[in-house]
This record gives C-alpha cells, structure tokens and sequence, in this order.
C-alpha cells in the first residue's frame, strides 16, 4: 500500500526538487518563473482539463450522482469555510483567502489520483477522477481566478526582488489614499469578472462539460493531438513550484500549518463521517474519502505566481501538503478498509 502511495507521490515531490535545484544553481531564477507559468496555464493546462473532461461519457457523468453530489459538498463546502475562516479571523485579502480556500478544498486528483485509486480499485477509479476534476475546474477554480482578479492581484516589491506577501499575520492597514479609498465602480468590476472569465483555464472545462452532456463525441486524431501538450502541465508546473521555492523558504507558518491539516485531514475526515451517517458502503466511501484526501491542487501555485499573490505560501502548502500525504493518504486507506 505505502509503496503505491510513494511511487504516486514520489515523482510530483522529485520534479518540485528539481526545479529547486535548477533555481539554485542558477540555472532558471525566479523571473522564469511567470513565463513557464504562463505557457502551463494559457495553453497547457487547459488541454490537459478538457481532455479529461471529454474522455469522460454522458452516462458516466450523470449515471453516479451520489459520488458526483458528495465530491461537490466536500470541495465547494471546504472551499467557502476556508474563504470564511480566511476573511474573518486571519484577516487576509480576498485574494489570498481565494487561493488559501483553494488550496485547502481541492485535491490533487486530476494529477495524481489516477495513479492513487487506480491501484486501490482499477478501471472503478477513473470516473471519480474525472468527476473531481470537472468539480474543481467548473466551481472552484474559475471562483478563484475571478476573486483574484477582483482583488487585483498585486504585489509589493522589497529591495533585490524579494516579493513580501505576509500571510502568516496581518500588516497594519494602511492608511487611506486618494488612490486607494475610491470603491471600484461597476463597469470596472465588469470588466475584471469578463477578463476573468476569458481565461482559458476557466472557460477550457466549462466546454468540454458541455460537449460530454450533448453526447457529441471528440475524434480520437484531434484529443491525441491536444493531449501531446496538455501532458505536460503536471510537469512543468511541479518545476515551476520548485522554482518559485528557491527564490523565497520553505516555510510552515500558521496560514500553511491550517491549509495542509484541512486539506489533508479534516475534508476526509468529514467525508468519512458524512457518508458513513448518510449508510454509504463500499466502493463509493472509500473513492470519495481516499480522493479528498489527495494533497492540494497544483494549481494554486500557478495561479499565486500569475497574480503574484502569496507564492512562498503556495509552493509551501503543496510541497507540505504532498509530504504528508504519504502518511495521511496511508491511514485513510486503513480506516475506510480500501487496502
């Protein structure tokens, strides 16, 4: 069992390693890292999301609602507790909430849940794997991107590049300018939602829902063809990760310390007790309770380098968050008897 958790998890935490390295040793720096970024999630990303999501049949989709409905609960309700949590006792900006929510309420399982529950209960795995991921990208992820942009995204720059994003303690607010008082007018915000939402990672997965609930079919040729650079996102984007690590520490601060325990154990944990007070038996117990307790969502990373909000944070919560989950994962097996 350990060791097909390991050989999981394993490759996602060396790939991260190696672009750690490559950073120091000077072979990539931190200002690499917005342009691999942006080739993973202007071209890349989005590929890879709608070839899932297209594999994926009608039937499959709507045919498991209770596995469908819990994965949804589970991601969306973490998500807005977490935004909660985020807002009104940490104080954070709505940008950083956004993706600290994201962080903590999206799991991995586009990336690596295949590997994960494909070992545990084979060719059954695969439609909750597509299910979370169309989950995540047509809720949670395209909120984020629209609360970021909302937000503005923006960073304060200190002396040699270093980028300061406390998220570990609120800074003092500063005191009102003419600049800042002023409330964004409508047609601004408008603006922001529409650039938002224009984003192919955002608008990628809505398509591809719509074409698996038509019934229409993508020819083989073309996925093939979209597949060759939608295959390296995971990649990259763990590089990136690593990348964006060198430049700042690894740090485990209260803000890392709460995404990574929701993440890896208190959304699983509640999966586990929901379903095992709504009656739920095997397979669909143990598909949803091991597949929450994936470890946080790559994307997050992507997006706190795109808008420069938090990356130290970010690329931490993951790198922590796949780290532990060499454990969490193990005993979530054990206790829903996956094993």
């Amino acid at each position: 069992m350990f060791d097909t958790i390991l050989g999981a998890l394993l490759p996602a935490i060396v790939t991260v390693l190696f672009g750690y390295l490559a950073a120091r040793t000077h072979e990539f720096g931190r200002k690499d890292a917005p342009v691999l970024n942006r080739m993973v999630i202007t071209f890349a990303l989005p590929l890879a999301i709608f070839t899932d999501t297209v594999g994926t049949s009608r039937q499959g989709l709507i045919g498991d609602i209770p596995m469908l409905i819990v994965l949804v609960v589970a991601i969306v309700g973490t998500y807005g507790s977490v935004f909660w949590v985020c807002r009104s006792l940490f104080h954070f900006s709505v940008g950083t909430s956004a993706l600290g929510a994201l962080a903590a309420s999206a799991p991995n399982g586009p990336f690596v849940g295949a590997a994960v529950l494909g070992s545990l209960f084979g060719s059954a795995s695969d439609l909750p794997v597509a299910i979370s991921g169309i989950v995540i990208y047509v809720t949670v992820a395209p909120l984020t991107v629209v609360l970021l942009s909302l937000d503005g995204g923006k960073r304060s720059v200190q002396p040699e590049g270093r980028v300061a994003v406390s998220v570990g303690a609120p800074a003092a607010p500063a005191a009102p300018t003419a600049a800042t008082a002023a409330a964004p007018d409508r047609t601004e915000v408008k603006d922001k939602i529409v650039a938002a939402l224009r984003e192919p990672v955002v608008w990628f997965p809505v398509l591809g829902v719509v074409i698996v609930l038509s019934g229409l079919r993508v020819p083989a040729l073309i996925d093939k063809s979209l597949d060759l650079l939608g295959s390296s996102a995971t990649g990259v984007a763990l590089f990136t990760a690593g990348v964006v690590l060198a430049g700042y520490r690894v740090m485990i601060s209260r803000a890392v310390a709460f995404f990574v325990l929701v993440k890896n154990v208190v959304q699983p944990l509640l999966v586990w007790v929901s379903l095992v007070l709504l009656s739920y038996s095997k397979p669909h117990l143990s598909q949803a309770v091991v597949m929450t307790a994936l470890p946080s969502l790559v994307l997050v990373v992507m997006l706190s380098v795109q808008y420069g909000v938090a990356e130290t944070e970010a690329a931490s919560t993951l790198l922590v968050s796949m780290l532990a989950s060499l454990l969490t994962i193990s005993a979530f097996i054990l206790l829903t008897g996956s094993a």
